[in-house]
């Protein structure tokens, strides 16, 4: 009996075959992580020497698509309903093969894939042209004492792009009453597991005080070999309550993972495009990977695209700064945000007071850079407080050009 397979057209094969490399150019996209690339292509070559050649005319069917490299069950999830400008797809519990394109995680009928690549075509462009013209940024003021300082204006300060003066300063607010889009991170690995109950009630009373109804949203995440939501984006404390006493400790840990997905699918896609909003993450962990498949360096990038700033408070409370201090010290430092290590575990407690008081005690400024241009480059921020020496602006370090 002869097997009659149908053909199918170039224009589908070019839907099937080049979508994956078609995405990642817009600023709600995830750019490729090359780990987890490298791990992909690895795997892929290893699967061509081992399987036997396939016939000629079943080459080009759907399931010779590559496959993630290693698919885990998703985790259980309080909400899976789609956020706002994410597109209505609905966010996973974890990111399976971070840094890989999501639409390579199942197969896809051509028709299927082809209206993928239509939906992505079809996105708005408004976005990537604001930020070619214009950069946000948020940044606190200190004196010498660590108080803030909240009563500057637009004139006290002096801003440089790629070390050249700003061309303008196009808006500049104090920011005590911007709309907060905030994620706590909970490390659940083993390693923590003797101070857990505590740091779940410190994390509970500070959603409690920071989470404003109807103009505020938080979610919260527990991590271990895989990040888990356990309560999406609400403004209820309740719900958020409910989501942090649901975390269990155990596993190991895989907290670049965590953070990557946290920036890449919850808060680069919490809010339409142009709305202003302060993103943040809370991240509270000893700073111990041990299961990540993106880099650290993967996952402050992402943070810095999706304009995020990190706040770290260490579990180490041995007294002695070890290698998980640093790393929570480079995220933070890199996004503009702070580090906290607490000497006892009941200065978590205080640590989570310190972030309330910042996140309420912010400058938001938009400027007009001398050289941007769609290269994807990253570029340098700086921001001094003009004829004030004795004051610390604190910012992320810089940015991500988009690309077209």
């Amino acid at each position: 009996m002869k097997l009659r397979i149908p053909l199918i057209p170039a224009t589908i094969m070019a839907a099937l075959f080049g979508a994956p490399f078609a995405f990642g150019q817009s600023s709600s996209d995830l750019p490729s992580a090359p780990s987890a690339v490298v791990e992909q292509q690895q795997q892929k070559q290893q699967r061509q020497k081992t399987q036997p050649a396939a016939p000629p005319q079943q080459a080009a069917t759907p399931a010779a698509q590559p496959q993630p490299s290693s698919p885990a069950p998703a985790p259980p999830v309080s909400t899976s309903a789609a956020e706002p400008g994410n597109g209505g797809a609905s966010s996973p519990s974890q990111p399976a093969a971070p840094g890989s394109d999501k639409t390579s995680q199942t197969p896809t009928t051509p028709s299927a894939q082809s209206d993928l690549t239509k939906d992505d075509n079809e996105q708005p462009l408004e976005t990537i042209r604001k930020r070619v013209d214009e950069v946000s940024v948020i940044f606190t003021v200190t004196d010498k004492h660590g108080r803030y300082i909240k009563d500057l204006r637009k004139d006290d300060f002096g801003v440089k792009d790629d070390n050249k003066p700003a061309t303008s300063v196009l808006s500049f607010r104090s920011e005590t009453d911007l709309p907060l889009r905030v994620g706590l991170l909970v490390d659940a690995s083993n390693s923590i597991r003797d101070r857990f109950k505590f740091e779940q009630e410190a994390a509970i009373e500070f959603l409690n005080q920071i989470v404003r109804p109807k103009s505020d949203r938080a979610f919260v995440i527990g991590f271990d070999t895989t990040p888990e939501v356990t309560q999406d984006f609400t403004d209820s404390t309740q719900k958020l309550s409910q989501g942090v006493r649901m975390l269990r400790a155990g596993g190991g840990t895989a907290l670049y993972d965590a953070l990557f997905f946290a920036c890449r699918d919850k808060l680069m896609k919490a809010d339409q495009p142009g709305q202003s909003v302060r993103r943040a993450i809370i991240l509270l962990s000893d700073g111990d990977d041990n299961q990540s498949r993106v880099t650290r360096e993967e996952a402050i990038e992402m943070a810095q695209r999706a304009e995020v700033i990190v706040y770290t408070i260490s579990t180490n409370v041995s007294g002695v700064k070890l290698r998980g201090d640093k790393v929570l010290e480079r995220i933070s430092d890199a996004t503009g945000g702070r580090a906290f290590f607490p000497f006892k575990i009941q200065d978590v407690a205080n640590a989570f007071s310190e972030i309330q008081d910042e996140l309420r005690s912010q400058y938001a400024l938009a400027y007009k850079p001398a050289d941007l241009r769609p290269d994807g480059r990253y570029h340098s921020i700086e921001i001094d407080a003009l004829n004030h020496k004795n004051l610390k602006v604190r910012s992320r370090h810089g940015y991500y050009a988009p690309t077209q």
